[in-house]
């Protein structure tokens, strides 16, 4: 018997089948398209990203035919959420933690609490990346579509019923709508209220690691998958992504480099508000009973795929995955002259900056494609240079961290973020860590593995650590110091812009 674990992200989906030692035995990905219906809103269609689900799970399944899988558990991103009918159809599109829409409908709470107030029934800083002000505009803008929808499923949990399963809606998950209890582990009812959001439109709140239900029959063949394959809660990405890098236990990090890069410090308790709201840090559960994470995230392979797409699409279409590769081999060894402005999007903690853009500067005539690349790669990092010093006031080891994602797999991308940050990084043998830590709870929910510690010693492994260089770190010392001035001394022309 096999696992499977998918992973739903904001460019692209992917599912891996593994063998209960943690060996992959197939996996498949496809990318989808985000659409920009209007400036600053961002989206992505429903039924193509179903459609994309369906067509990595076939994939991955038909390439374990010797080894059937028995259970599956799905790893999301947050905030975006699916409108769906109880009849398992869904009707409309899922707007974008990216998309500022809907954020000047959150003043009823803003004036009901306090910022320590609210963190202390839902950890998060209120803003506009989460889902409830996605489901206020709809209800506002989209009000038939609103009433269409019997059910506004975060996408690992509509991924789930989708295929069969209960309407459900997993702890992390859940923690990103703004409208979750985090120490009851249920709703809010008092946010509920405020927020006109009726409860029968989300799911029930379960524990990852939860069985929700089997594929149905006729999916299940469709699929190519055995039939009785068990659906069992996933959770937030980033808490898979923690469990697949083999984290279990408070005090330790890692750096999830996907869409967004994100880094995840694990605690065992709930920390007070006061030091969290000081550093814009949220709090939600792991995937495993006990244990807490926090974020500190903001765009990164967002940008790696606009730089790809805007300045390699020729060679993109004759390379296909060996781009990557082509634009590394084209990156200098030093530290480069420029610098970047990651704000393309809006940014994540600890400033949340909506009315921003990007920028590049120290453009010269001989300024090369491979150093405009790099300058990406080194001022994404940049950006979290100060969060180090946070991580370490909150008591979290930030003297090394595991990197896990498709980032990961860029030997260069994991050297110059040690360079900078000055500690090692440490690749696991299966970047994929989001995929990995599904496969798992499927396991756990399922009794194949008695405990998280015992599925982590069978199935995580380290590949490589890349140690710092001290030139090169110190050079980067002063670049991040020039960077802290970047934003405060471009900023008013970017918000006009």
């Amino acid at each position: 018997m096999s696992l499977l674990g998918i992973d739903v992200g904001t460019t692209g989906c992917k599912a891996t089948v593994f063998t209960v030692a943690g060996q992959p035995l197939s996996s498949a990905y496809r990318e989808y398209p985000t659409l920009h219906p209007a400036p600053d809103c961002s989206e992505l269609d429903s039924e193509t990203v179903w459609a994309a689900i369906r067509s990595v799970i076939a994939e991955a399944a038909a390439g374990a035919l010797g080894d059937p899988v028995s259970a599956l558990s799905v790893s999301s991103m947050g905030e975006a959420v699916a409108p769906l009918t109880r009849d398992r159809r869904l009707v409309g599109r899922s707007i974008l933690s990216s998309d500022t829409r809907g954020g000047e409908l959150l003043a009823p709470l803003r004036q009901a609490y306090t910022p320590e107030a609210f963190y202390r029934i839902n950890p998060n800083i209120l803003g506009p990346n989460y889902s409830l002000p996605k489901l206020l505009w709809h209800r506002a803008n989209e009000p038939a579509m609103f009433d269409r929808a019997d059910l506004f499923l975060l996408w690992g949990d509509a991924v789930g019923y989708l295929l069969g399963g209960e309407a459900t809606a997993c702890h992390s998950l859940a923690n990103r709508t703004l409208l979750f209890d985090l120490r009851r582990g249920d709703w809010s009812e008092e946010l509920l209220r405020l927020s006109g959001v009726p409860r029968g439109k989300l799911g029930r709140c379960v524990a990852a690691g939860t069985v929700t239900g089997t594929v149905a029959a006729g999916l299940a063949r469709e699929l190519g998958l055995p039939a009785g394959v068990k659906i069992v809660a996933g959770g937030h990405d980033q808490c898979c992504n923690s469990l697949g890098a083999g984290i279990c236990s408070a005090g330790q990090a890692v750096c999830g480099l996907g869409s967004y890069e994100c880094l995840t410090p694990t605690y065992d308790r709930i920390p007070e508000p006061g030091p969290m709201l000081a550093r814009g840090l949220n709090t939600e559960h792991h995937v495993l009973p006990g244990l807490y994470v926090s974020f500190l995230y903001n765009q990164a392979g967002t940008l790696v795929k606009w730089f790809r797409d805007t300045f390699a699409a020729g060679e993109k279409a004759a390379a296909g995955g060996s781009i990557y590769r082509v634009l590394d081999g084209e990156m200098p060894v030093a530290p480069t002259r420029l610098l970047a402005l990651p704000y393309f999007e809006m940014t994540g903690p600890p400033d949340f900056t909506a009315d921003a853009s990007g920028a590049i500067v120290g453009l010269k005539t001989g300024t090369t494609r491979g150093e405009i690349f790099k300058c990406l790669l080194e001022s994404i990092t940049y950006y979290f240079v100060d969060s180090l010093v946070a991580l370490r006031e909150l008591g979290v080891d930030a003297s090394s961290f595991t990197a896990t994602g498709g980032g990961a797999k860029s030997d260069n991308w994991l050297q110059i973020k040690a360079d900078i940050f000055g500690v090692p990084f440490i690749r696991p043998n299966m970047t994929e860590a989001g995929v990995l830590g599904a496969a798992i709870l499927a396991g756990l929910g399922t009794g194949i593995y008695a405990t998280a510690n015992e599925a982590v010693a069978q199935v995580v492994s380290r590949d490589r650590v890349f140690e710092p260089d001290a030139g090169r770190h110190a050079i980067y010392v002063e670049r991040a110091a020039l960077y802290r001035q970047l934003f405060p001394a471009i900023s008013p022309l970017l918000r006009k812009l």
